[in-house]
């Protein structure tokens, strides 16, 4: 699944949507669940992944043949991290009990099944087919315990299920995470907690009318910004990454390679992510037919720079900042040419969005230059 080839080869358990046409939020949870699907419990925040992730009675999330697929629930758009945190927190505590159980269990004089509780205790669950070997030692060991009399073995059968990896994502928008949902969101990557938080980044309030946020760049026109942001956006991945214990990247459909390194990688870390991903809107006033090609400009000029940050990797003596995309190759004003969002303003006030775009260029470049002076730094005095 590590190469974006074979993870199309793999059937997606996001299927359709009831998104707008061109939606740029629904490839990144198609993605999430051909590589996380059979073990994805998702909170997910008010706002268009909610309304087109639960148009009930349909749902566009989906099983595999053997019943397996994601667990989503939808909370309220200003506490869907504390939502998440919680469903991580009920599994750790059922994962130790089941461990505990087990473990007691396979002590006890006359178990039968000692050497596969063992083999489950000690499993390598890091890779898919790990994580299938498990399923079915515990498949075994169900059968074990089915009509056992024994205290213990009646307390870890219905718990037994979570001797298996368990993958929780917090999943909405840029309203939810950058705004209304933040101090949420800080505390949850502070917790230490192996959680996930996925931020579909449209820069702006889509589900109700597109609305300007604390993600919406310098110089856009939205609602209650007629006259174009005068601030500049919020890095929120800075903000992450100055704690230093948390996972953080930065994707765009422009490089879906990268994307699918950057799930896996969060994923696999043992402690709190954040992925910000791209995700262009029809609120933008562009193509959409031809969406992919906005997000390319958007990265290749330096607008939107793709990263990751791995603190894991410090202990080696590496930088934990990895740029992936290449120094700026087109002008901040050849990618805003083609989205409505900044031309109105150029339409109906051409003095004040020259100056804003004169602005917002120089906002790019100094930020695209600090990330670079960031991922060049020597970590090899902090090696262990």
């Amino acid at each position: 699944l590590e190469t974006l080839r074979s993870n199309q080869l793999v059937r997606p358990l996001f299927e359709y949507s009831g998104a707008c046409a061109g939606c740029g939020e629904t490839p990144y949870l198609k993605l999430l669940t051909q590589l996380f699907g059979d073990r994805m419990i998702v909170a997910n925040a008010t706002g268009c992944s909610s309304i087109y992730g639960g148009n009930l009675p349909t749902t566009p999330y989906a099983q595999r043949a053997d019943g397996r697929g994601p667990a989503w629930s939808n909370s309220l758009f200003e506490d869907n991290a504390e939502f998440g945190y919680g469903m991580r927190l009920t599994v750790d505590q059922f994962t130790k009990s089941a461990h505990e159980n087990l473990a007691e269990l396979a002590a006890a004089k006359g178990f039968t099944a000692a050497k596969l509780a063992k083999d489950i205790l000690n499993a390598d669950q890091s890779t898919q087919a790990g994580i299938e070997a498990q399923r079915g030692r515990v498949e075994e060991l169900k059968k074990v315990l089915k009509g056992s009399k024994d205290k213990l073995a009646k307390q870890l059968a219905p718990i037994a299920d979570y001797l298996v990896k368990k993958s929780v994502w917090c999943i909405g928008g840029d309203g939810w995470a950058y705004d209304i949902g933040f101090g949420g969101l800080d505390h949850v990557i502070a917790s230490g907690k192996n959680i996930n938080l996925f931020v579909l980044d449209t820069e702006v309030y889509s589900n109700t009318g597109g609305q300007a946020s604390k993600s919406t760049p310098m110089g856009a026109v939205a609602l209650f910004a007629a006259g174009g942001k005068p601030l500049s956006k919020k890095d929120l991945g800075m903000i992450a990454m100055s704690y230093g214990s948390v996972y953080v990247a930065q994707v765009s459909m422009a490089n879906p390679a990268q994307c699918i390194k950057a799930m896996l990688e969060a994923e696999a870390f043992d402690g709190p992510s954040i992925i910000i991903a791209y995700a262009h809107c029809i609120a933008h006033g562009i193509n959409m037919t031809t969406a992919v090609d906005e997000q390319k400009k958007a990265v290749n000029s330096g607008y939107w720079p793709l990263y990751r940050y791995n603190p894991s990797v410090v202990a080696e003596g590496k930088n934990p900042l990895q740029l992936d995309s290449k120094a700026p190759s087109i002008e901040f004003s050849e990618y805003t040419a083609g989205e409505n969002r900044y031309r109105m303003l150029k339409k109906a006030n051409p003095q004040a969005a020259d100056e804003l775009m004169k602005k917002a260029g120089q906002w790019v470049k100094a930020h695209f230059a600090y990330y670079q002076k960031l991922a060049a730094l020597n970590f090899e005095d902090v090696k262990k």
